[in-house]
């Protein structure tokens, strides 16, 4: 039995109260393959206001006189648009999570020494909440996690994000960055509850179907981290990085744990 039904949904269909509204959602099924799981990542994802563009940066960029090269740079696991004409690029992601987890590629090793920090503004541009991040022991994706004793997201309010690597301690200079917004968004009951009683490949599904891309994004990373052989789940994790035009990071290495 397939797992989901072929995704033909738009992503257009907020409500005014932008509670997220599946149609007829489709019959749950514990069978996984590779066929199955190959229909799960969407076409396009939820666009930001055209009233209120993000911005933001997804790519960190390279500086000669101050961090290594790397290739691929400095990246954020996130959905993005680009305007050519305006040059502006729009990076912009939904949540359900009162604490979510966002995930970026980190091409720097903690023998760098390379200052880095996690940064969350409210709607305001305010620091709300600041972590200093410690590089991993390799290059690879990594999570952050936002703290539950911290802060808690509120429903259609919207947070901007930045990943800054300082890479030169000496003297002042500009950080290679990663920067987009993030806003929670509520699901209606009937998927909700369906949530509730799926497997976490099923929750996985359900998120992506609906435009919830960190928690799609999130759990299919912590099955990758718990599966790293599984064969249709490197298949899953490739189809939905190549959904936001991000190829090049697709066979990185899932790093353990969440920061």
């Amino acid at each position: 039995m397939k797992l989901f039904l072929a995704l033909a949904l738009s992503y257009t269909g907020f409500v005014a109260s932008q509670t997220l509204v599946l149609a007829t959602p489709a019959p749950l099924s514990s069978a996984r393959s590779t066929a199955t799981l190959a229909q799960t990542a969407p076409s396009s994802w939820p666009q930001p206001p055209s009233d209120d563009p993000p911005g933001g940066r997804v790519r960190g960029g390279a500086r000669r006189d101050t961090c290594s090269s790397a290739n691929p740079t400095l990246t954020a696991l996130v959905p993005f648009t680009e305007d050519v004409s305006k040059r502006v690029t729009n990076v912009w992601g939904l949540t359900i999570e009162t604490n979510p987890t966002l995930w970026f590629y980190v091409p720097y090793a903690n023998n760098s020494a390379y200052a880095t920090e996690f940064v969350l503004q409210d709607q305001q541009r305010n620091p709300i909440y600041q972590k200093a991040i410690a590089l991993p022991e390799r290059p690879g994706v990594i999570g952050i996690s936002l703290p539950a004793n911290a802060l808690q997201l509120t429903v259609d309010k919207q947070y901007r994000w930045f990943l800054n690597v300082n890479c030169k301690q000496q003297q002042p200079s500009p950080p290679i960055y990663v920067e987009g917004v993030i806003k929670r968004v509520n699901l209606n009951q009937a998927i909700t509850k369906q949530l509730k009683t799926a497997t976490p490949l099923q929750q996985f599904a359900i998120y992506a179907q609906n435009g919830i891309w960190h928690e799609a994004l999130t759990t299919l990373a912590q099955l990758r981290q718990k599966n790293p052989q599984d064969e249709a789940l490197e298949a899953e994790w490739r189809k939905l990085l190549a959904s936001i035009s991000l190829d090049d990071v697709v066979t990185k290495p899932i790093l353990p744990g969440k920061l």
